[in-house]
């Protein structure tokens, strides 16, 4: 979904119909997307194969897989399939590779939101056994803990709250770096 959005970014800022009150566009990005899933690879590289700029797949994990230098990162619910020590050392990995004045988009679960944290793990189950997974163990943390975690590594993190009309209890966290 990443990689059609940003198509069409470039498609709306190539063609003059970009609304002004929205900024620059962010048009002829390059990156690189990792995927612990072989055949999630495979299927997003047929998919994204027609795009005018199409990423770079990687079939790694994210735990081990470096990163390179970079002026983004966008890490979308994936983090809570490892535990917190492992969490911990992506985002120091995550924060290493951003350049001066990066950006990590993070969506995470808010884990004290209880009903909508619940509900918010049932459909990630659900969803992992109908793509033929194994459900994984999970490490959860409030919206505190993330923040808390993302201020040691010299982050300033501004949550954005995505539930709002849904279920669940996802966040979005914009974590800036200073110049």
């Amino acid at each position: 979904m990443l990689a059609s959005l940003l198509a069409a970014c470039d498609a709306l800022a190539g063609a003059g119909r970009w609304p002004p009150a929205w900024g620059a566009a962010s048009t002829g990005v390059h990156y690189t997307g990792i995927e612990r899933m072989p055949r999630d690879v495979e299927r997003a590289q047929q998919a994204l194969a027609t795009l005018p700029i199409a990423p770079q797949l990687v079939c790694s994990d994210m735990r081990h897989t470096p990163f390179a230098p970079c002026d983004v990162v966008v890490i979308l619910d994936v983090l809570h399939y490892v535990d917190h020590d492992a969490q911990e050392d992506v985002l120091a990995r995550v924060r290493a590779a951003l350049r001066p004045g990066g950006r990590l988009l993070l969506r995470v679960g808010d884990s004290s939101q209880r009903l909508r944290f619940g509900v918010s793990r049932w459909v990630d189950h659900l969803v992992m056994l109908a793509r033929g997974h194994r459900a994984p163990p999970t490490s959860w943390r409030t919206l505190e803990q993330w923040q808390t975690a993302l201020q040691r590594l010299g982050f300033s993190v501004r949550p954005m709250p995505m539930s709002h009309g849904t279920p669940f209890a996802n966040v979005l966290l914009v974590c800036d770096l200073g110049d």
